[in-house]
This record gives structure tokens, C-alpha cells and sequence, in this order.
């Protein structure tokens, strides 16, 4: 019963991560038309910035706050110089962000190296949960993931800001038409879901490796569950995460990972196949 505990609380620290990592994702595909092959790379920048701020002895917590500033500021800047220039060629946007995920990459290495990096938890004591001892560090990921989640909703379905976005997603020369400033929503849109990696990366580093390829691990979770889940609905990467990372985070217990991905690419292609646009998405006229 104890395993079946821990099994579960790992399996739902996962998959509230992964969804912070494929809302941000969503927001970018559903709103711009952009598949960010660079979304990984964000998720990375955010670990690394918690890296440097440890090296600086600034300490871990003032990096939950400059990690997400720092990469939706460089969000802004991609976008403002490549991905501006895109909007009208959505093939050449999968190109160029993949070229910016191959230059960051290469510029951490140049600046880090290319072997993985620790970080100390910022709170290594031990919590009860459920009758069983569990690390306070990740009992405390999963509550700022369901923080972040909840004000993303609360942002995008209650606010004004919100409704322009979904206007835009639904019809963008209609919601132009209609005076939303396009150009500025894109931008503003672009640095919050690069924000939203970059957080989810700082949260991330005290429990993984710190190395160069990290985000590419959950890069593919998130796009995948966002397929699954369907685009142009938040709702959607919540069904799509909990399919994708719980589904993996469990069978990853009884079998090894490479079976559990195994089984839960196949089950993704087959719901992909049946419901091309999603479990909770809508089909287009």
C-alpha cells in the first residue's frame, strides 16, 4: 500500500508539471499557429537560471521568480526577431524555432558544459502525506503546479486579456476587425507560455539532472498531450497530461521506461486516429 502511495503522489507530481510545460505550449500553437520546437529549450533555460543563481549565491528561492521573468523576456526577444516574420508560413516556423533549440542548447554547453549539474532541495525534510513519509520538495512542486495552473485558467477564461486571446484563437481577422491589437496579444501570448516553461524548468531542477538535453523529456510528453487532449481548449492538456505523463509515470513502476513509452505512444496514436482532433477538442467546419 505504501508503494501504491508513493506510486501515485511521483505519477501526480508528473503529470502537474507536464501540464504546466503543455499549457504554455498550447497557448503558443493554439493562439499563433507556431509549433515551438524551442519550447523544451525554455523548460532548460529555467533550470539553468536556478544553476546560475546557485553558482551566484543568490540561493534557489529569489530563482522562482527570475526564472520566468529571464526566459519570457527571451521569449519576447525570439519573437519580436524570427518568429514575427513567420506568422503567414507555419512550416517554416517548426524550422527556425528548432534552430533556436539547437543554439541554446549549444550555448549552454558552451557556458555550463555538456555533463549534467545538480541542485541541492531547498527543502530536504520529510512530510506526511497519506500515512507515509514523502519529500516536502515535491509535495511543494505539486502545489505551486496547481497554483499555476489555476491562475492560468483564471487568466485566460475570466479576464479581459483572456477573452481577446480566445477571440483571436477562435477567428483572428475577425478579433482584428474588431480592434484587438493582434500583433501585441501574439507577443504578450508568446512570452507567457515561454514563462510558463521556464517556471516548470526552475521547479524541476532540484529533483533532476541539470544537463542539456533535459527538456527534449518533457517537450515530447507535452506535444503529445496536447494532440491527445486537443488544441484551442485548456481543458484539453489537462486530459492530455493525465493520459500522457500519468499513464507513463505508472507504467514506468511495473515495467521499464522504454516499454512504458512504448505503450503510451501506441495508445496516443490510436486516440489521434479515432479523434483527430482531440479527446476534448472540436472538429473544424
Amino acid at each position: 500500500m505504501t508503494d501504491l502511495i508513493i506510486q501515485l503522489l511521483s505519477a501526480m507530481n508528473f503529470v502537474l508539471v507536464l501540464i504546466m510545460v503543455a499549457m504554455g505550449l498550447m497557448i503558443i500553437f493554439g493562439l499563433m499557429n507556431v509549433i515551438n520546437m524551442a519550447h523544451g529549450e525554455f523548460f532548460l533555460l529555467g533550470a539553468y537560471t536556478v544553476v546560475m543563481t546557485n553558482r551566484l549565491g543568490i540561493g534557489f528561492w529569489p530563482a522562482l521568480v527570475l526564472a520566468p521573468l529571464t526566459v519570457g523576456f527571451i521569449g519576447m526577444l525570439i519573437e519580436y526577431i524570427c518568429i514575427r516574420h513567420l506568422y503567414h508560413r507555419p512550416l517554416d516556423t517548426i524550422l527556425a524555432t528548432w534552430g533556436v533549440s539547437l543554439a541554446i542548447k549549444q550555448l549552454i554547453i558552451i557556458i555550463f558544459g555538456p555533463a549534467g549539474l545538480t541542485v541541492a532541495p531547498p527543502l530536504p525534510q520529510m512530510v506526511t502525506v497519506a500515512g507515509i513519509e514523502y519529500p516536502a520538495y515535491r509535495v511543494f512542486i505539486m502545489a505551486i503546479a496547481l497554483i499555476i495552473i489555476a491562475v492560468t485558467f483564471y487568466i485566460f477564461l475570466k479576464t479581459d486579456f483572456g477573452l481577446g486571446a480566445r477571440a483571436v484563437i477562435a477567428n483572428r481577422d475577425m478579433a482584428a476587425t474588431l480592434g484587438i491589437n493582434t500583433r501585441r496579444m501574439y507577443r504578450t501570448t508568446f512570452a507567457f507560455g515561454s514563462a510558463l516553461a521556464g517556471l516548470a524548468g526552475a521547479v524541476m531542477a532540484p529533483v533532476m539532472s541539470c544537463d542539456p538535453q533535459m527538456g527534449l523529456g518533457f517537450f515530447i510528453p507535452a506535444f503529445l498531450s496536447i494532440l491527445v487532449g486537443g488544441t484551442g481548449t485548456l481543458y484539453g492538456v489537462l486530459a492530455g497530461g493525465a493520459i500522457v505523463g500519468g499513464g507513463d509515470s505508472l507504467l514506468s513502476f511495473h515495467f521499464s521506461p522504454v516499454a512504458a513509452q512504448v505503450v503510451i505512444f501506441s495508445l496516443a496514436i490510436f486516440l489521434i486516429r479515432i479523434r483527430p482532433q482531440g479527446l476534448l477538442g472540436s472538429k473544424k467546419p
